[in-house]
């Protein structure tokens, strides 16, 4: 059904439904995530795909990502003594490469300004995260206001685009001192010979840059880590691989060495398999009627596919539940899109762009990780204690993890919340991309033959995909 969707219809399934949210953070559909199909989008695909996310555009950043993969290890390694949460550690690391790329700024410990920034994206998540009646029922729009999501949502909004504004001044600025190019140079250059970009084009764009670019990555690494501590034999095979191709002259693994890891690369495909960074893909809206699998369907209607529900179907899997990256090794599915039994970054027309970018930098990282340091448990904590359940969001529950010093190599131990007996965790949800109402939640996915929604979308149907777990200390 969903290469019906996404290959056969691809044309007639390609646009966007307009929600209030991603409409006001895209400045009215200027971007390229949300935008409906049509002349305007294909233009804006061209930029991003021939301009920012080309294959020579992606490898003129990789000093950055080699430079902040470094930093990581440097980080991890000298905290040896003192528990290090990676999960808050990675997340970091992919918001620095993805500022530095966008508009060569990062996070500086005591800096204001970044410290702002910051608090103003993670007020973003939130707001993507939040459910707006309007979406649903337009002529019901004012229930939005009453409960002061309108108000948060320009509050945010404006300030976000003060600082965007900031930045597209300091580029435009002739007395800026220019080490490398970044995106918001490229989206100058191109503004200067078009006249049909201006700045809320480029700010719309950035948005897309930040939201689709951070938080996807840095889950998909610690879930890796995750499914690695509990799999020992499988991450003493991806560690033997990585250190036989890079040997033991080299301090951290180049993004040149890559191509030699393709055990690692599995790893990276069935953590994708199992733990999809967007359970649903981005809603697509239907622009004329046509027939899928029988049924006639009506111009506008939503479709949203199950993502995590193909790849995890019994009758394409083997074993589908268990995670196992031998199945991908001599395997020829990829995540470009081009195999529907595995679409993390989507197909068709509305493939992800950037998903080579993403690709290079959790392969490079989870390599680094492995490479330099080896991994165990804490004492006491056994791999069937381990809590893997996919908490409800973009970002999911993720362990923690925290380092213990070895006599020979560095080993940094793995700290994760167990499964209790009791009730002695309280899990707090924060959203951060988008919610959904139960019936539409239910019904979509039964309706196009993509799977049933996890268990427990039943005790949480209207946070399918709503926010991310976090420990409360307090919780007795």
């Amino acid at each position: 059904m969903a290469r019906e969707v996404l290959k056969l219809h691809d044309l007639d399934f390609c646009s966007r439904p307009q929600l209030v949210c991603t409409s006001k953070y895209s400045y009215d559909n200027k971007d390229l995530a949300v935008a409906p199909y049509g002349d305007y989008w294909r233009k804006m695909r061209k930029i991003c795909v021939v301009e920012l996310f080309s294959t020579a555009r992606i490898a003129s950043f990789q000093s950055i990502r080699e430079e902040e993969v470094s930093l990581l290890i440097e980080s991890i390694s000298s905290s040896l003594l003192v528990p290090v949460n990676l999960t808050e550690i990675v997340n970091s690391l992919t918001m620095n490469i993805i500022c530095r790329v966008a508009f060569s700024k990062k996070n500086k410990p005591g800096d204001h300004k970044s410290s702002e920034f910051f608090r103003l994206f993670k007020e973003m998540q939130a707001l993507l995260g939040s459910f707006f009646v309007a979406d649903f029922f337009p002529l019901m729009g004012w229930v939005d206001k009453l409960t002061g999501l309108r108000a948060r949502l320009e509050r945010n909004f404006r300030e976000l685009d003060a600082f965007y504004e900031e930045v597209i001044d300091e580029h435009i600025d002739p007395k800026r001192v220019r080490t490398r190019q970044d995106i918001v140079d490229v989206l100058l250059h191109v503004q200067d010979n078009s006249l049909d970009l201006t700045r809320a084009h480029i700010k719309a764009v950035l948005m897309d840059i930040l939201t689709a670019g951070t938080e996807t990555s840095s889950a998909t690494i610690i879930w890796a880590m995750a499914e690695l501590a509990r799999n020992p034999s499988i991450r003493r095979r991806a560690q033997e691989e990585v250190r036989n191709a890079v040997g033991g002259s080299k301090e951290c693994v180049k993004e040149g060495d890559l191509n030699r890891l393709r055990y690692v690369k599995s790893v990276v495909k069935e953590t994708l398999r199992l733990h999809s960074p967007v359970p649903l893909l981005l809603l697509r809206e239907s622009m004329r009627t046509c027939e899928v699998g029988g049924y006639q369907i009506e111009p506008k209607t939503r479709v949203y596919v199950n993502a995590w529900g193909i790849a995890r179907d019994p009758k394409t899997w083997e074993k589908p539940e268990e995670f196992w990256p031998e199945r991908f090794m001599d395997s020829s599915i990829d995540v470009l899109g081009q195999s529907f039994e595995l679409i993390p970054f989507g197909s068709g027309r509305r493939v992800c762009p950037g998903l080579n970018l993403g690709m290079t930098t959790v392969e490079l990282t989870l390599a680094n990780l492995l490479h330099c340091f080896d991994w165990k448990l804490p004492n006491g904590i056994r791999t069937d204690d381990l809590d893997m359940d996919d908490a409800p969001g973009l970002k999911l529950l993720l362990p923690i993890l925290g380092p213990a010093k070895l006599k020979k190599r560095k080993r940094i131990t793995i700290q994760t919340p167990s499964r209790p007996k009791k009730a002695s965790h309280n899990w707090k949800f924060a959203p951060t991309w988008f919610s959904l109402p139960p019936f539409p939640m239910a019904f979509v996915t039964e309706i196009w033959g993509l799977g049933a929604p996890p268990a427990w979308a039943s005790s949480h149907p209207g946070r399918l995909l709503s926010g991310y777990g976090e420990a409360d200390p307090q919780a007795t």
